[in-house]
């Protein structure tokens, strides 16, 4: 199911691109148009598509797709060269010195960032779309020239390997198909979610399509039957309209599909008939005359001319019972709201020279906001992460005291409306107010919700709210608090430490601790300011004696030394934890309790004050929570020279039966792991529960016990167990 504006041409030419834009703006620079066509050719005249044919065509087909959406002359002449900085060895300066300065921040903007090295694809993808979102800010047409050309680039995809085909069709549902959904382009967002989902399941992309075709024609006859009822009632009240009607896209379909898990056949509201009128008054008059004349299906009315989504779209949606007591959803707009649906965002932009109004630039908050996070976030595949939460999901409408209208994105609390507000009214926010009735901070807003926070200037945020706040506005800005707090803390118990431990040398240790001696002394230690080297101590990073040792005077340390009394050694036992931690020495090293890492487990390491360095498995839970404070992280790993026994703990079920657990026990002995801990309880169904702690080399060494237990005869299940429960019983 492909476009349903116009007929795809395989391949265009330059002819056909100048044809169709002189259509729309017969005065357009068809000059500069020809010349970007003649440049790109000759910049990629060696190179051709993965189908063999001209890489030119691509440009062209891009452009072609950019002629239905009326853009201008500059943004096609960009479309047409759109590839030359990042496949050939065009420059950025070059097409700006052609074509101008406007042209080449479109071209650089759609770039790619391949010249880069980058730890992983996923990397490369979050910075490349970070980099996009900031040249859209400047100019919105780069993400319609992006658009344009990830659309075709589905359109010619059975040429790629599978793999490839995947990943692309991925990446499209993931983030391309959620944004020109966001840009209120219909289209070419149902478009790109047919074909990735073709690419994605195409089995089940198959199954949709065979429905659909199979209902094709009787859709088509009762499609025409509802036209000419429509036509005929809205010309008895005078109501002038035009009527079309279309079924749902493919993708749409599935989803509903899964997400109410009912077969193709329970599917009742497939078709949608579109009522195209003059006013807004005759909108409504058109939808009382409809609502008169078939039953509507409850909870299925909403008004988007009221309350517009923040893609721009307005419509009255309904669905009612029709002819044959078959559900069909009903569309009714003017004019101006369908273009609007259509071409979205393209049909509202500004160009330079042109002033947008105070409602244009409500049309691109988002886009502000967007720009917000990508400063605020430094990390490009957080950000990536916050603009599908925040850009991408169901939208809730909620108004605040003074009536005036907030999207959020669905799940979103108080707290998110107050960080929204100011990032002061968020800190503050002690309460809220919805309704007029005091709600709890956690409460899932819903539409229509009026929300009013209750502050209090000595409240402060809570490490909590992070569990449950949705906007990356308000996550941001709380980990912002949190990260600066922490700090503050750390800054003010490093200088207390170092104070009492000059104190054992000098009487007066001020004396000693000003900026400038300590701005002096960090660089020594591996920091850059004074400031940082004390945050180090607190942290634990820093031992207060090294800072006091480069601080103090050396004839004072000596004198120190030939005072203090001869301590008698006390016989230690060294450590062999097998850990390795990057950057630091001497220090101490736990594990965690929570998920008892094992050699061979991934790891990761952070400070902990008072206790060195606590190490956890990556997919703790535990770590979500300590990366809100990604200062305190360290890298660890396991030191393979030395092999140590750990305690891994390992749950059995088995039938209860005599000789169980010599059984297990024997089995465990036979590979070598000693059992420090062992429990047994049995259960009313006849079943055994055997808890073992077992000192183990390794998890190829656990998971051969693990194995050898398994295959016992009457053992059910064998598991490793990661965390203590606070009653004492070991869990999965």
């Amino acid at each position: 199911m492909l476009s349903i504006h116009e007929p795809v041409l395989d391949t265009p030419t330059i002819d056909d691109v100048i044809r169709a834009v002189e259509q729309y703006h017969p005065k357009a620079d068809f000059a500069m148009i020809r010349r970007a066509y003649e440049f790109g050719a000759e910049a990629h005249k060696e190179q051709k598509r993965q189908s063999g044919i001209p890489y030119i065509s691509h440009p062209l087909a891009v452009a072609h797709i950019l002629t239905q959406l009326k853009m201008d002359a500059m943004t096609i002449a960009s479309a047409l060269l759109h590839d030359t900085i990042e496949d050939t060895g065009v420059t950025a300066q070059q097409v700006a010195e052609r074509f101008g300065h406007d042209v080449a921040v479109l071209v650089e903007g759609v770039t790619k960032l391949d010249k880069l090295e980058f730890a992983s694809r996923e990397e490369r993808q979050a910075e490349s779309f970070r980099k996009m979102v900031v040249a859209m800010a400047q100019d919105i047409r780069v993400i319609l020239v992006k658009l344009a050309d990830r659309l075709h680039n589905l359109r010619t995809l059975e040429h790629m390997p599978e793999t490839k085909q995947r990943g692309t069709a991925q990446e499209t549902l993931d983030i391309y198909a959620p944004l020109a959904h966001r840009m209120g382009i219909g289209w070419i967002h149902a478009e790109l979610e047919d074909l990735s989902f073709r690419y994605i399941n195409p089995r089940a992309y198959q199954d949709v399509e065979r429905c659909l075709a199979s209902t094709q024609e009787s859709q088509a006859h009762y499609l025409r039957r509802m036209h000419e009822i429509i036509a005929r009632e809205l010309s008895q009240i005078h109501i002038p309209c035009t009527i079309a009607s279309r079924p749902k896209h493919l993708y749409s379909i599935y989803q509903k599909m899964q997400r109410q898990q009912l077969p193709f056949e329970d599917i009742h509201d497939i078709l949608a008939v579109r009522v195209i009128t003059d006013t807004v008054r005759n909108c409504y008059a058109a939808l009382g005359m409809l609502h008169a004349l078939w039953k509507p299906i409850p909870g299925r009315f909403k008004d988007y001319i009221a309350l517009p989504k923040p893609n721009m779209y307005q419509s009255l949606h309904t669905t009612v019972l029709g002819p044959e007591n078959e559900r069909v959803e009903l569309q009714i707009r003017t004019e101006d709201m369908h273009r609007i649906a259509e071409e979205g965002i393209a049909a509202h932009w500004r160009y330079k020279g042109q002033v947008a109004s105070d409602k244009q630039d409500e049309r691109f908050a988002w886009l502000r906001r967007l720009m917000e996070w990508q400063q605020d976030v430094a990390d490009p595949l957080e950000f990536m992460e916050t603009v599908k939460i925040d850009m991408f999901q169901e939208e809730v409408y909620v108004f605040t005291p003074r009536g005036e209208v907030r999207t959020f994105p669905r799940g979103a609390t108080p707290v998110d409306f107050a960080y929204m507000v100011h990032t002061d009214i968020g800190h503050q926010c002690m309460g809220a107010k919805v309704n007029g009735r005091i709600a709890p901070l956690r409460y899932q807003l819903r539409n229509g919700d009026t929300v009013e926070i209750l502050t209090s200037p000595t409240h402060v945020p809570s490490r909590d709210w992070l569990r449950w706040v949705v906007t990356s506005r308000a996550r941001t800005k709380i980990k912002t608090w949190l990260k600066t707090e922490h700090k503050a803390r750390s800054l003010a118990l490093g200088r207390e430490v170092c104070e009492r431990e000059a104190q054992k040398y000098v009487p007066n240790p001020h004396a000693y601790m000003k900026h400038q001696a300590l701005s002096a002394v960090a660089p020594y230690l591996g920091y850059q300011t004074a400031e940082d080297l004390l945050v180090a101590v607190g942290y634990g990073r820093v031992s207060a004696l090294q800072v006091v040792h480069r601080l103090l005077p050396a004839d004072i340390i000596e004198e120190r030394k030939q005072k203090a009394k001869p301590l008698t050694p006390v016989p230690r036992t060294p450590r062999h934890d097998g850990i390795i931690v990057q950057g630091l020495n001497d220090i101490l090293v736990n594990f965690a309790r929570c998920c008892h890492p094992l050699p061979g487990d991934s790891v990761v390491g952070y400070i902990t004050r008072g206790r060195g360095v606590t190490v956890h498995t990556t997919d703790c839970l535990s770590v979500e929570k300590l990366e809100y404070d990604p200062e305190r992280r360290v890298v660890v790993e396991w030191d393979r020279q030395q092999e140590t026994l750990h305690p891994a703990r390992i749950t059995v079920v088995t039938h209860d039966q005599q000789g169980v657990l010599a059984g297990v026990s024997s089995a465990i002995a036979a590979c070598d792991g000693n059992i420090s801990r062992a429990s047994v309880t049995t259960s009313q169904d006849q079943k055994a529960y055997l808890e073992f702690t077992v000192d183990i080399r390794d998890i190829a060494h656990l998971n051969t016990i693990i194995h050898r237990v398994e295959n016992l005869r009457g053992v059910l299940s064998v598991e490793r167990v990661k965390s203590l429960s606070r009653w004492g019983k070991w869990h999965p």
